[in-house]
């Protein structure tokens, strides 16, 4: 929760310190519907939103990495996978197309969101890049970040952030009630 402190009159409330949530799931279950209800949630109470909503292209049990990200500041769609064939083993995460889509999310960061909200701590963040930059920018800008970490991940999760983050669960409720906080 990003801490406020109170106003005096004529006076805009300062940021005191940037925030982190990671939304912790089982490892290839990610939580659709968590991150649905908190787009939603953010956007009933006003928040403004940068990031990435996480999207599913296939629902086949074979295809678990099919997924486009939608920008929640656009609506545009990126496909972050190279598509390899059905025999293709191993993470076809296309590095290129997700350093376009941080440049986009980085753009909709000057008008300072609320939130940014990005889909995965994977293996590129795991190893030093994808999208650690973006959240290093976001924390700088003093803008609150949440993001989806496996449980796999949850280790070098919290190396990266260390005391900076909270830990939530896929619940629907605890998501909600921490997004209320924000207002």
């Amino acid at each position: 929760m990003t801490a406020m402190k109170p106003a005096t009159a004529g006076e805009e409330k300062v940021k005191l310190a940037p925030s982190l949530a990671a939304i912790v799931y089982a490892d290839n279950v990610y939580p659709d519907a968590a991150f649905a209800a908190l787009v939603t949630q953010c956007r009933s109470l006003g928040l403004s939103l940068a990031g990435v909503l996480q999207r599913r292209v296939s629902e086949a049990p074979n295809r678990r990495c099919d997924v486009l990200l939608e920008d929640l500041s656009t609506g545009r769609c990126t496909s972050i996978f190279e598509d390899r064939g059905a025999g293709a083993a191993g993470c076809r995460l296309d590095e290129a197309a997700l350093t376009e889509a941080a440049a986009r999310i980085e753009g909709n960061m000057d008008n300072r969101p609320d939130l940014l909200i990005l889909n995965k701590f994977g293996k590129a963040e795991c190893s030093g890049g994808g999208l650690l930059d973006l959240i290093a920018s976001a924390m700088d800008r003093q803008i609150t970040v949440v993001i989806g970490v496996p449980k796999t991940n949850l280790q070098a999760w919290r190396d990266f952030a260390g005391s900076l983050s909270v830990e939530l669960s896929e619940d629907i409720d605890e998501i909600e009630q921490w997004a209320a906080r924000l207002k």
